[in-house]
Protein backbone atom coordinates (compact mmCIF):
# COMPACT_ATOMS: atom_id res chain seq x y z
CA UNK A 1 0.00 0.00 0.00
CA UNK A 2 0.99 3.61 -0.51
CA UNK A 3 2.20 5.74 2.41
CA UNK A 4 -0.60 7.29 4.45
CA UNK A 5 1.65 9.58 6.50
CA UNK A 6 2.83 11.91 3.72
CA UNK A 7 1.75 13.53 0.49
CA UNK A 8 2.86 12.02 -2.83
CA UNK A 9 6.23 13.10 -4.19
CA UNK A 10 4.75 13.34 -7.69
CA UNK A 11 1.21 13.79 -8.98
CA UNK A 12 0.23 13.37 -12.62
CA UNK A 13 -3.23 14.28 -13.94
CA UNK A 14 -4.53 12.86 -17.22
CA UNK A 15 -8.03 13.42 -18.57
CA UNK A 16 -9.53 10.62 -20.65
CA UNK A 17 -11.81 11.26 -23.59
CA UNK A 18 -15.44 10.14 -23.54
CA UNK A 19 -14.84 7.99 -26.63
CA UNK A 20 -11.59 6.49 -25.28
CA UNK A 21 -13.01 2.96 -24.89
CA UNK A 22 -14.38 3.01 -28.43
CA UNK A 23 -11.00 4.07 -29.80
CA UNK A 24 -9.22 1.47 -27.66
CA UNK A 25 -11.37 -1.22 -29.32
CA UNK A 26 -9.27 -0.63 -32.42
CA UNK A 27 -6.50 -2.51 -30.57
CA UNK A 28 -8.59 -5.67 -30.98
CA UNK A 29 -10.50 -5.94 -27.68
CA UNK A 30 -14.14 -6.04 -28.79
CA UNK A 31 -15.66 -6.91 -25.40
CA UNK A 32 -19.08 -5.18 -25.44
CA UNK A 33 -18.61 -4.21 -21.78
CA UNK A 34 -16.57 -1.27 -23.09
CA UNK A 35 -19.06 -0.08 -25.72
CA UNK A 36 -22.61 -1.30 -25.08
CA UNK A 37 -24.53 0.45 -22.25
CA UNK A 38 -26.93 -2.51 -21.91
CA UNK A 39 -24.09 -5.00 -21.46
CA UNK A 40 -22.38 -2.67 -18.96
CA UNK A 41 -25.61 -2.28 -16.98
CA UNK A 42 -26.15 -6.04 -16.93
CA UNK A 43 -22.63 -6.40 -15.47
CA UNK A 44 -23.47 -3.86 -12.74
CA UNK A 45 -21.79 -0.75 -14.15
CA UNK A 46 -23.51 2.59 -14.68
CA UNK A 47 -22.11 2.79 -18.22
CA UNK A 48 -19.38 1.18 -20.37
CA UNK A 49 -15.99 1.09 -18.64
CA UNK A 50 -12.51 1.87 -19.91
CA UNK A 51 -10.33 -1.14 -20.68
CA UNK A 52 -8.06 -2.13 -17.78
CA UNK A 53 -5.05 -2.14 -20.07
CA UNK A 54 -5.84 1.46 -21.06
CA UNK A 55 -5.93 2.51 -17.39
CA UNK A 56 -2.68 0.59 -16.78
CA UNK A 57 -1.10 2.35 -19.76
CA UNK A 58 -2.09 5.77 -18.42
CA UNK A 59 -0.42 4.96 -15.10
CA UNK A 60 2.72 3.74 -16.91
CA UNK A 61 2.78 6.97 -18.90
CA UNK A 62 2.51 8.98 -15.67
CA UNK A 63 5.48 7.12 -14.17
CA UNK A 64 7.50 7.68 -17.35
CA UNK A 65 6.73 11.40 -17.32
CA UNK A 66 7.24 11.99 -13.61
CA UNK A 67 10.11 9.61 -12.77
CA UNK A 68 11.88 8.58 -15.97
CA UNK A 69 12.27 11.76 -17.98
CA UNK A 70 10.01 10.21 -20.60
CA UNK A 71 12.50 7.41 -21.32
CA UNK A 72 10.71 4.01 -21.50
CA UNK A 73 14.02 2.16 -21.10
CA UNK A 74 14.13 3.46 -17.50
CA UNK A 75 10.89 1.69 -16.47
CA UNK A 76 12.03 -1.80 -15.48
CA UNK A 77 8.87 -3.09 -13.77
CA UNK A 78 5.33 -1.95 -13.04
CA UNK A 79 2.77 -3.75 -10.95
CA UNK A 80 -0.59 -2.44 -9.79
CA UNK A 81 -3.94 -3.78 -8.59
CA UNK A 82 -7.19 -2.92 -10.33
CA UNK A 83 -9.48 -1.65 -7.55
CA UNK A 84 -12.45 -0.06 -9.37
CA UNK A 85 -13.50 0.78 -12.93
CA UNK A 86 -12.53 3.92 -14.79
CA UNK A 87 -15.24 5.40 -16.97
CA UNK A 88 -14.28 7.06 -20.26
CA UNK A 89 -14.22 10.83 -19.85
CA UNK A 90 -12.98 10.74 -16.25
CA UNK A 91 -9.71 12.28 -15.08
CA UNK A 92 -7.06 9.88 -13.79
CA UNK A 93 -4.75 11.25 -11.06
CA UNK A 94 -1.65 9.13 -10.48
CA UNK A 95 0.04 9.68 -7.12
CA UNK A 96 3.65 8.51 -6.75
CA UNK A 97 5.81 8.16 -3.64
CA UNK A 98 9.57 7.59 -3.51
CA UNK A 99 10.59 4.61 -1.39
CA UNK A 100 12.98 5.86 1.32
CA UNK A 101 16.45 4.36 0.89
CA UNK A 102 15.50 2.80 -2.48
CA UNK A 103 16.10 5.43 -5.20
CA UNK A 104 15.09 3.01 -7.98
CA UNK A 105 11.67 2.22 -6.50
CA UNK A 106 8.38 4.06 -6.21
CA UNK A 107 4.95 3.21 -4.87
CA UNK A 108 1.83 4.50 -6.58
CA UNK A 109 -1.90 4.55 -6.92
CA UNK A 110 -4.39 6.21 -9.24
CA UNK A 111 -7.71 7.74 -8.44
CA UNK A 112 -10.51 9.26 -10.46
CA UNK A 113 -10.75 12.98 -9.75
CA UNK A 114 -14.48 13.29 -10.39
CA UNK A 115 -15.43 10.56 -7.90
CA UNK A 116 -12.36 10.83 -5.62
CA UNK A 117 -12.17 7.05 -5.88
CA UNK A 118 -8.99 4.95 -5.91
CA UNK A 119 -9.21 2.85 -9.07
CA UNK A 120 -5.69 1.37 -9.18
CA UNK A 121 -3.94 0.62 -5.90
CA UNK A 122 -0.92 -1.07 -4.31
CA UNK A 123 1.27 0.01 -7.21
CA UNK A 124 5.01 -0.50 -7.44
CA UNK A 125 7.52 0.51 -10.09
CA UNK A 126 11.20 -0.25 -10.43
CA UNK A 127 13.26 2.35 -12.28
CA UNK A 128 16.69 2.34 -13.88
Amino acid sequence: PTPQDRAPDFTDTQPTRPEAALLYRLMGDYNPLHADPAVAAKAGFERPILHGLASYGLVAHAVLRQCCGGDPARLKALDIRFAAPVYPGETLVTEIWRVPGQPAQVQLRARVLERDKVVLSHGFAELA
